[in-house]
C-alpha cells in the first residue's frame, strides 16, 4: 500500500527490485547476469553492490500493541 502511494508521487525506476511486488530472485539473478555479460562485451567498467540488511531490523520490536 505504502509503496503504491508513494510511487504516485515518486515514480520508481523500473529497475528498482527492493520492497516491491516482482519476481523473485531469480529474476533478479537473470537481471544481473545480464548487465555483467553487457559490461564485457562493451569493456564499460562495472560496479556491483550487495548490501546485506538480513539484521538491519534486529533492534526493531516486532511485537504488536493494540491501543
Amino acid at each position: 500500500i505504502v509503496t503504491a502511494r508513494l510511487s504516485k508521487a515518486c515514480p520508481l525506476n523500473p529497475r528498482q527490485r527492493g520492497f516491491i511486488r516482482a519476481a523473485g530472485c531469480s529474476e533478479n539473478l537473470k537481471l544481473l547476469q545480464s548487465i555483467i555479460r553487457s559490461s564485457k562485451r562493451e569493456h564499460r567498467p562495472l560496479s556491483v553492490v550487495f548490501v546485506d540488511i538480513a539484521k538491519a531490523f534486529d533492534a526493531v520490536s516486532h511485537q504488536h500493541h493494540p491501543h
